[in-house]
This record gives structure tokens, C-alpha cells and sequence, in this order.
């Protein structure tokens, strides 16, 4: 059963126009992240990490003061799935509890008719946050690495290519939206492990569209060898149109459910996969096959080119 029927949608004639949109979100994108960038989180910064649960509800504002009385003021503070529960990091360290132990005893001042107790306490040192950083960047990269030459071996080199180019294209806008949209609290947006989750995810779900088309321009390569072959990649575009928009379209309301219902812990996440679900399914029509597409005609006019100046008459004196 098809979701929507039969499309003759002229899709790469229009590419220079979204080769130029994509141009202008990386560019802004790129300068936020130049000059703003993305809150670390305790996993890439180092710090320490405490679950405290009440007994009843409880204002951010209270535990922010409570808090500020141990020289904590700085801390980032919010609700940890319920209005009971609270999350609280800070830069500081110390030996084993003690900074949980100093935020349990300024709490129980504060609000000595609310039980308080401490669910949990992470500590990340400065030396291992760096590590992680440096593994999160290189994970990545190989990522990438490894997508051009599976595309490459089961396509052709220049598949390969238009398909990182693609998935380049979905990561750095999906980093410029987060650190955009990284002031905004109800986000949550930080680079921690959640985050690098998110875009290894986008890597994996964007190549796999891409498959699709390009699998299809391969099938249609076989059976229509006398179409012109902007003509043949639009009509294996519009042929999976309706596989595109069920599959990335499930993902995507399941992400924007999740991002509006979930915990202040997985928005970060939602949000990133959303924007780079949206993204990614854009990039295979626009970035990817329209790559292929020019760099397929670049390559038949220079052959042309060759063809003609064979058979030019060799000039004899």
C-alpha cells in the first residue's frame, strides 16, 4: 500500500536553489557555534552530578538559594523526571560523597518539613572528560570514514562521496540548531554522551535513506538506459517518495512526542534526532542525488569533450 500516489515531482532541477538554503543554515549554524557553541556537559567538562528526591514538590528557586549558601551558585538545577525529583551539577569535585553530602545538609536546613534524601551522585575528572571528548570527535569522523566506503563498494566512488557529503551536510546542521536553540532551557541542549548518541543515530538513519534512492537509481540505470539521467534520478526519487515519507515520518512524530511528553533528561536527545531526521531525509533528495547528478554530467561533457577533439582532422602542414 502506498501512502501517496504516483508523483512527477521535478526534484533536481531545483537543486542549485537548495544547495543555496543548505549553504545559508551551515553558515549560521557554523557562526553559532563559533561564538556561542554548546554547553559541555558533566560528561565532557568534568564535575559532579546529584539526584536529590523530595518528600513533597519543591521550587527550583528554593534549591537554587539553599544551594548558593555552600558557595554552589553556579550549579545547573532542574527537575529530574518529576517535581520531587532534582538534578544538580556543578564544575566542583571532591573526595568520594562529599558533595552530595554537603548538598543534602544545606537542603535539609532549607526545608526541614520536607524529607530529602540523595538518589545518586556522578563524578567525571577534568582528565576523563577531555578523553571523552577526544573519542566523541574521533567516533564521528570514522563514522563518516566507514559510510563512504561501504556507499562507495556497493555503489560507485562518486555515490560515496554525494552520500558523506550528505551525512557532513545533516551533522553540521543539526549542531548549528542545538547550539542555536541551546538557551532555551525547556531543551535542555548540552554536548554530553546523550547528544553524541543522537547524532550516530542520524548518521545511521540518513545514509539509510540514501540507500534507498540510490539503490533505486541503480535498478532504473538498468531497465531505462536511454533516459537522460537527471529524468531517471528524478523518477527513482519520486518511486521511493512514499517509502521516505512513512518511515522518516514515523520516526519523526515519535521524536516530537517524546521531545513535548518526555523528561527534561531526553529532550537534548529528541530534539537533535528531530532536526537531523528532517534534515536527513531533505539531504538524500537534495544533497546526496543532486551531487551524483552533477558530478555524473560534469564527468559525460568532459568525455564528450574527449570524443570531439578525437575526431577533429589532425592539421597537416
Amino acid at each position: 500500500m502506498r501512502f501517496i500516489g504516483k508523483t512527477n515531482i521535478k526534484f533536481i532541477e531545483k537543486r542549485r536553489i537548495w544547495y543555496a538554503v543548505s549553504l545559508i543554515f551551515i553558515l549560521a549554524g557554523l557562526i553559532s557555534l563559533i561564538f556561542r557553541g554548546i554547553p559541555l556537559g558533566i560528561d565532557f567538562l568534568g564535575g559532579t552530578e546529584v539526584v536529590v528526591r523530595f518528600e513533597k514538590p519543591v521550587s527550583i528557586g528554593d534549591v537554587r538559594s539553599a544551594i548558593a549558601q555552600i558557595g554552589l551558585a553556579k550549579s545547573e538545577i532542574k527537575t529530574y523526571g518529576t517535581h520531587n525529583e532534582i538534578l544538580i551539577r556543578t564544575s566542583e569535585q571532591m573526595e568520594g560523597t562529599k558533595i552530595g553530602e554537603m548538598i543534602l545538609s544545606a537542603l535539609q536546613s532549607k526545608f526541614r518539613d520536607n524529607k530529602v534524601e540523595v538518589l545518586n551522585e556522578e563524578k567525571v575528572g577534568p582528565r576523563i572528560g577531555a578523553e571523552l571528548r577526544r573519542k566523541a570527535f574521533y567516533t564521528v569522523i570514522l563514522s563518516l570514514i566507514v559510510m563512504l566506503v561501504y556507499i562507495g563498494l556497493r555503489f560507485k566512488p562518486i555515490y560515496g562521496v554525494g552520500a558523506v557529503v550528505a551525512l557532513f551536510h545533516d551533522v553540521l546542521i543539526t549542531l548549528g540548531f542545538c547550539s542555536i536553540f541551546s538557551s532555551v532551557s525547556y531543551f535542555n541542549i548540552e554536548m554530553n554522551q546523550s547528544l553524541l548518541a543522537a547524532i550516530l543515530t542520524l548518521v545511521g538513519l540518513s545514509v539509510n535513506d540514501t540507500v534507498v534512492v540510490f539503490d533505486r537509481i541503480r535498478e532504473n540505470l538498468k531497465l531505462h538506459k536511454s533516459m537522460d539521467f537527471i529524468s531517471l534520478v528524478n523518477k527513482s526519487i519520486n518511486e521511493t517518495l512514499s517509502r521516505t515519507i512513512i518511515t522518516s515520518g514515523t520516526v519523526i512524530v515519535v521524536l516530537i512526542i517524546l521531545l513535548i511528553v518526555g523528561s527534561e533528561i531526553t529532550r537534548g536527545f529528541a530534539f537533535a534526532l528531530t532536526i537531523g531526521m528532517i534534515t536527513g531525509t531533505y539531504s538524500s533528495i537534495y544533497v546526496a542525488s543532486s551531487l551524483v547528478v552533477d558530478i555524473t554530467l560534469s564527468r559525460q561533457k568532459r568525455e564528450e569533450k574527449k570524443k570531439l577533439l578525437k575526431k577533429q582532422p589532425v592539421m597537416t602542414k
